[in-house]
Order: C-alpha cells, then sequence, then structure tokens
C-alpha cells in the first residue's frame, strides 16, 4: 500500500480553505470549499440543521461509525456599529487578546462583497504619558475601511452585523517546511479529516467501519456544532483533529504547553473540556508506536474542543483529540510544520485501519 503524502493539490486546497472569510455562525464559503473538494472522494454528503458538514465513507461495516471532525469556523469579528465618520466599531467573537490586534489588516465580508480595512485606535502622539503605560483594549478600537463618513461606508454594503476576519495570505516559509497564515484553528483539523477520507478512497484502503468526516461549525463560540453533528452522524466513537499549542516560544514554561512543531502530532491526555477514554487513549498510543508514527504527549489545563461535546453525545462516546502542534493561534499569523500535518494523516487513517466493532467495544469493558 501507498503511504499517504501532502500533494499539491491538496495543499492548494488547505491554503483556499484557510484564506476564505469564515467567523463563527458565517462559514458557508468555507463549507464549500471543503464540500468542492471533498465530495469526490464520499460516498455520501450530510449536513445537521446548524450547518456542519460531513463527508461519508462506507467501509467493510456499517458500524462502529467512526467521526473524525475539525472545525472550520475561525476568531473573527462582528461590526457594531458605523460611526458618523465612517469608522466600524466591533465585538469579537471567539476569543482574542487584544494586544495582537492593533495595526492588523481585516477583511469586511458585506451584502456587496470583502472590504479591506486595518484595526486602528487613537495615535501615539495624542497618548498621554498614563494611557502610554496602558494596553489599548478592543472597546477603543476601531475599523478604518477608508470611507470619510457612514454614508460613504454604508454604500460599499457595509451593515450592523457583518463578519470580519483576518487579512492574511497563506505562505510557506523560507524553510519550506512550515506554513503560515490564519484559521490553521481549525481548518487544518477538519482539513486532516477529509484528507485521511481521500486517502483512503485513492488508495483502497480497506476499513472495518464507516468513516465520517466532519466540519463543524461555531466551535469558537461554545462547541455548538460538534453538539449537534453527533445527532447526524449517530457516532461510536469520536477522533476530533484539532490544533495544539506549540511550547516551542520564548517566554512559554515548558510546564504549560509540551508541543514542539517537528516533533509530531500530539496525542491529548487531557483538557479542559474532555478527558478522553484511557483505553482509546492507550490504544491511540499503540498505534502510533507500532506505526512508527512520531508523537507527543499532551496536557492542556484551560481551553476545550469539539470533544466536550461529542463525548457526552448520548450515553456516551470514546473519544480522542489528536492535535497539530501550531504557534500563535488566536492571531492574525499561525505557522505549523509540514510534516506534523503528514504524520497526523498517517496516524489517523492507521486508526481507521484498526478501528473495528470488538475493539470500539472494548473501550468500554472494566
Amino acid at each position: 500500500m501507498s503511504e499517504y503524502r501532502l500533494t499539491q493539490e491538496a495543499l492548494d486546497f488547505l491554503k483556499r480553505a484557510c484564506e476564505a472569510v469564515g467567523p463563527s455562525g458565517f462559514e458557508n464559503d468555507v463549507l464549500s470549499i471543503f464540500r468542492e473538494y471533498g465530495a469526490r472522494f464520499a460516498d455520501g454528503v450530510l449536513r445537521d440543521n446548524l450547518g456542519s458538514l460531513v463527508l461519508e465513507k462506507r467501509g467493510m461495516r456499517e458500524r462502529p461509525r467512526v467521526l473524525i471532525a475539525g472545525h472550520v469556523d475561525e476568531v473573527g469579528f462582528i461590526v457594531t456599529s458605523i460611526t458618523k465618520e465612517g469608522y466600524l466599531t466591533f465585538a469579537p467573537i471567539g476569543g482574542w487578546f487584544d494586544q495582537v490586534l492593533l495595526s492588523q489588516r481585516v477583511v469586511v465580508k458585506t451584502r456587496k462583497g470583502l472590504i479591506t480595512g486595518v484595526i486602528a485606535s487613537k495615535p501615539p502622539h495624542l497618548l498621554t504619558p498614563e494611557e502610554r503605560q496602558r494596553v489599548v483594549t478592543m472597546d477603543r478600537m476601531f475599523i478604518d475601511i477608508g470611507a470619510t463618513s457612514d454614508e460613504e461606508a454604508k454604500a460599499l454594503g457595509v451593515r450592523v452585523g457583518d463578519p470580519v476576519a483576518p487579512y492574511s495570505p497563506f505562505l510557506v516559509s523560507a524553510t519550506e517546511k512550515t506554513v503560515m497564515g490564519k484559521a490553521f484553528d481549525d481548518r487544518l483539523g477538519a482539513f486532516l479529516a477529509v484528507e485521511t477520507l481521500r486517502f483512503l478512497k485513492e488508495s483502497n484502503v480497506e476499513h472495518p467501519n464507516t468513516l465520517y468526516a466532519a466540519a463543524t461549525v461555531q466551535e469558537e463560540v461554545g462547541l455548538r456544532g460538534a453538539t449537534t453533528v453527533g445527532w447526524a452522524v449517530d457516532h461510536d466513537v469520536a477522533i476530533v483533529t484539532e490544533v495544539d499549542i506549540a511550547g516551542d516560544v520564548p517566554g512559554i514554561d515548558p510546564r504549560d504547553a509540551q508541543a514542539k512543531l517537528g516533533k509530531g502530532p500530539t496525542i491529548v491526555t487531557f483538557d479542559a473540556s474532555m478527558i478522553p477514554n484511557q483505553k482509546l487513549k492507550e490504544f491511540v498510543i499503540q498505534v502510533a508506536d507500532e506505526s512508527k508514527i512520531p508523537y507527543q504527549l499532551s496536557a492542556i489545563a484551560k481551553g476545550g474542543t469539539d470533544a466536550g461535546r461529542l463525548h457526552l453525545y448520548k450515553t456516551g462516546r470514546p473519544s480522542i483529540v489528536i492535535g497539530v502542534p501550531t504557534r500563535h493561534i488566536h492571531s492574525h499569523v499561525s505557522i505549523v510544520h509540514l510534516d506534523d500535518i503528514t504524520n497526523s494523516v498517517k496516524l489517523l487513517v492507521e486508526l481507521i485501519k484498526r478501528l473495528d466493532q470488538p475493539t470500539v467495544e472494548s473501550f468500554y469493558e472494566l
């Protein structure tokens, strides 16, 4: 059997998906890109009523149903008002650290098309000495789209309630080993799910289950898509593919974030939303060891993922999070290592090949 590799077509797909505008609640353009790319490898396409997209691939057995899920919404903003001078005030969609925002370009999605703006505030020349010592908070910032009046802004199609996303082109770094861009959290996870499906289809890999590759919505505002997608799939086991916080950054204590770029995907042993099924966790570790796929063990004291909802489906479902170490999440530019992407898909493929009904049932045994 051939081994998974990251093709140029797949990388181009990831670029398109990450550059698209899609904060929580506004994911349709991104979902269309995922459907266009992934539906040709699927035996069926489903959607739940909240909007999450699911691609089905039937294997040798109908059960167990294995769900690989990554969310496609990104942290962004929403327009809350237009000032008489034509500036836009905004509120966050998802979690932001105010300090990363100033002077960053953004894209406003209006009914007439996309408009580029920049996040700004009172210029430093006019700040008092006391103001200079304080971090400028989001409520004192605005988006400048180059308009000179509210009439001009409205004529461009801007309305209260329009979504705003970072402007950040997807780029391969100078090392050619890493890529940088926005929305890796978590279009990268949804990408892993679809790439696993693609490889299984194109390589004619047999698997003793039915695979569901899901692109979920509204994770950044409360794991909402994961709450509903489980009912669309009726999964027996869930693998959530996510980014993980890379700790190889100056100022981070290794105790707070263990993952490093280029050292393999992470197997998340704990986070604030889910303690994984321990037999499933050990199974994932065993498969990685047997397949000689590099991995890292990770524990995250704060934050959660879609697994926080998927493991609570009905009477409970064994669930695990596999992460890709990522620098600078929830900012305009994140960085990931291409080897970590490749090894994540390899691990997912090996898991799908082995998740038969007796194995899944063993996760419940005392």
